[in-house]
Order: C-alpha cells, then structure tokens, then sequence
C-alpha cells in the first residue's frame, strides 16, 4: 500500500531499462527509503546497469525477464512480481518510434510498431487490471505521447499506435475506479533519448527526468492526465481542433 505520505512502497517497471522508467523509479527513491522495485526487462547490459544504479540508491531491486512482444509474458510477468508483495505502482514504459516512412510501406515495420506500441501495452493493462481487482488498489502509469492526439503525417503510424494506446488506458481508468485502482496516463511531448538520438528537438523538449517528475507529481495530487512539459496542454487542444486543410499546412 502507499505510506501515509502517498508514495508508493513497491513499484514495477514494465519495460524496466527504458530512461524514463528509471527516471521514475530513481524520482521515487529519492523520497521513498527501501523502495521495492520490480525491473521487468530483456536481460541484457542494460538492464543490468539499471538494477545496480538503483541499488546503489537504496533501493531492493527485483529483476524480470520480460519481452513485450511476448503475448504470455504479461500475466507471468504481473503474477511473478506480486510474489514479494502487493504493487502500489506499475508503469508501462516501452515503445518504439520506428522508420515513419518505412512503416506506412512496410507490412513488418507497421506490425513491430503497432503490436509494440498498442497490442502489448493493452495485454500489460489486462495483466495489471487483474493485480488491482485482487489487491483491492493500485495505480497505472502509462506512458503515452502527444503524437497519438493528432497523428501528423511525418509519423502517423507511431501516432495510430500511441492514440490506440492512449484510448485503451482512458477507458481502464473508469474500469478500475470502482475496484480502487487508478490510471494515469501520461502524454510527453519530444522527448531527448535514445529513442529520439540524432532527430531535431522540437519545441518545449523535454527529458527523462522532467518526464518522472511529472509522473511522481501526478500520483501523488490523483491526476488521471498529464502532459510535459504543461503547456503541450492547451498547444495540443487548439491543434486538436484546426480544420485539417489548416493542419496539413503545419510543419509537423
């Protein structure tokens, strides 16, 4: 269960070595002595790096094979990580950006991205919906973008994807509200990482660590949306409601 203060005492990584996963779980560490923290990831360096940087931290590392394109991963993974204890916290935190120009010609581009960024996301949040109805709590963090409020034609394929995703954890936050868990979905503009290494920072780029904030921050007040930096918020509601003759004269 969350302490007395609303934070959270054990916390779950699904896609444990993504910079913004351990951005949020290092945010956390900071205010939360002896965090509980479950890196659920494809072995690797990078994941080992991780677990050892949290542990110097303080925090009691626990590591997870887990590859989002494996359809039974999700519930072994979710099943696996309540073991040691109930989870307060689980953030969805993989993607991929992909070749935007080969993905709208390419049947297996197209496949990678959307099963990467919409079907595998939406098995962890059956998988997670599940934790909370038998833990009675819980909150959901999933790591959405801005890019799925109005798919642009520069990446419109990762766009689908990420508006699919978003659409998905919207309507599981209404599911779960009523069995005492929580969604928190979260649309960061461009972020600077290796997902976006050598692509031009476009406006009010953001990184890993305004992004956690941003996340530590929304849990704790019970927001259920949340866009980085702020001011993407209204830039995305007015690009939202230009008239696509408009929209498509934009340099997006």
């Amino acid at each position: 269960m969350m302490d007395a203060t609303g934070r959270p005492q054990s916390l779950l990584l699904l896609g444990g070595s993504s910079e913004i996963a351990l951005a949020v779980a290092e945010a956390w560490a900071e205010v939360s002595p002896d965090l509980r923290v479950v890196l659920a990831a494809r072995p690797g360096p990078r994941r080992d790096r991780a677990a050892t940087e949290l542990g110097d931290r303080g925090c009691r590392v626990e590591v997870l094979d887990f590859d989002a394109l494996d359809d039974a991963a999700h519930e072994r993974v979710v099943r696996q990580a309540r073991v040691g204890g109930d989870v307060d916290v689980a953030v969805v935190a993989y993607g991929v950006l992909g070749d935007p120009e080969r993905a709208w010609q390419d049947p297996e581009e197209a496949a990678r991205i959307a099963r990467t960024n919409y079907t595998a996301p939406v098995l962890s949040g059956v998988a997670l919906a599940g934790l909370v109805r038998a833990q009675g709590h819980g909150t959901v963090v999933a790591l959405s973008s801005v890019a799925g409020e109005r798919p642009r034609r520069s990446n419109f394929v990762y766009g689908s994807s990420k508006a699919g995703m978003d659409a998905f954890y919207t309507g599981l936050g209404e599911a779960l509200r009523p069995l005492g868990g929580r969604v928190v979905v979260v649309r960061p503009g461009f972020v600077r990482s290796r997902m976006t290494e050598g692509l031009d920072a476009a406006p009010l780029a953001v990184g890993p660590t305004e992004v956690a904030r941003a996340v530590v921050d929304a849990v704790a007040a019970g927001r259920e949306q949340v866009w980085v930096p702020r001011p993407l918020r209204p830039v995305m509601s007015t690009l939202r409601h230009l008239p696509r003759p408009v929209f498509r004269r934009l340099p997006l």
